[in-house]
């Protein structure tokens, strides 16, 4: 029996997106195992955050919560079948890496929750430059230890977030990739000019670098710390910048990327930044949006979105569940062509038109 080319490589991305659904369930084991491990040493539910937390939405049912959570996993290894990027690393490979990064996050969620239960969720303000850096960026987010700035906290930053999440941060963040791989499907990339706003330790630039090969890919952030793990891990270059101050040429770039950003702006700076997103990019340019779904969104959900900010420190999230980012964008002149949503995330794709 002759097989077509075609058919080849549609039986390589099955076995592909097999392996990405094998290592999501071992992974996600691992993950939510850890994260387990560490609310039960810590009770973080304990204490004066508990009386803080007066819920107004009923608690998810448990099958849809479950189903929730599965097709984060599902959706990724559809789009490795579909073709539309490669399977994807999102962990350490080897057994000792696993132990020691989970080991870490453990030993320092115990000081999260002394930071937590203290209600102490700017201890880096004091120690951060305020001549550089606003003052709504010099805070503990999630109450981690060295905020922003250290290395310790750029290496530690996924393990957080992928025990917080059960192991689904990576797949949750790959709405956006699956959105832009769709959008630019068939399109040569070698001509592409990429920026990964607000890139923190680099997952998501690693991703499209995989995804893109050929594209010109840079990412920005305003920590050091976190850009020098983002080159080193993604082997593309860096910018030390604020987003809302883009140093870059007005409709230069035909993508911008920006994930898990939003939630962490104040009200105020939210436009600033669509506005400069939405000026650097050319006609035709777009920007993928990936950020925490709001609770018109997931009603079902509401009350996880109700816990995530008395628990983990997210001083500007309140607002941000009530933002209109899509009427955000408009004012900038970008339209809503494309969205997606996975368990706790959305993304949403906005084009500049061609004049």
């Amino acid at each position: 029996m002759v097989h077509s080319g075609s058919e080849r490589k549609r039986s390589a991305f099955a076995v592909d997106a097999l392996g990405q659904g094998a290592k999501a369930a071992v992974k996600a084991t691992w993950w939510t195992a850890t994260g387990g491990l560490a609310r039960a040493l810590t009770k973080p539910t304990q204490g004066a955050q508990t009386r803080r937390f007066d819920p107004t939405t009923p608690p998810p049912v448990p099958t849809r919560l479950r189903r929730a959570y599965l097709e984060a996993f599902e959706k990724d290894a559809r789009d490795v079948a579909a073709g539309l990027y490669p399977a994807l690393e999102d962990g350490p490979t080897r057994p000792s890496t696993a132990l020691r990064e989970a080991a870490d996050f453990i030993a320092d969620a115990f000081e999260v929750d002394q930071r937590r239960r203290k209600g102490d969720g700017a201890e880096v303000r004091s120690a951060a430059d305020s001549s550089i850096y606003p003052n709504y960026y010099r805070q503990n987010f999630h109450f981690q230890s060295g905020g922003w700035f250290t290395a310790e906290s750029a290496r530690r930053y996924d393990a957080q977030v992928e025990a917080l999440f059960s192991g689904t941060a990576a797949a949750m963040r790959r709405r956006g990739l699956s959105l832009l791989a769709r959008h630019w499907r068939g399109r040569d990339h070698r001509d592409a000019k990429i920026v990964d706003v607000a890139c923190g330790s680099g997952a998501f630039l690693k991703d499209l670098k995989a995804a893109f090969p050929r594209a010109a890919l840079a990412g920005l952030d305003l920590s050091e710390a976190y850009l020098a793990k983002a080159r080193k891990r993604a082997g593309v270059g860096g910018v030390k910048a604020k987003a809302e101050a883009l140093p870059f040429a007005d409709a230069s770039l035909d993508a911008v990327t920006c994930v898990y950003l939003f939630h962490e702006l104040p009200t105020r700076v939210r436009p600033l930044v669509a506005a400069s997103l939405a000026r650097v990019l050319k006609p035709g340019g777009v920007v993928v949006l990936v950020d925490s779904v709001q609770p018109a969104d997931t009603p079902e959900l509401a009350r996880l979105l109700e816990a995530f900010p008395v628990y983990f420190h997210e001083p500007y999230y309140s607002s941000y569940a009530e933002t209109d980012l899509v009427g955000l964008f408009a004012e900038e002149g970008l339209r809503l062509v494309a969205e997606d949503r996975a368990f706790l995330t959305k993304a949403l794709l906005f084009e500049k038109p061609v004049a």
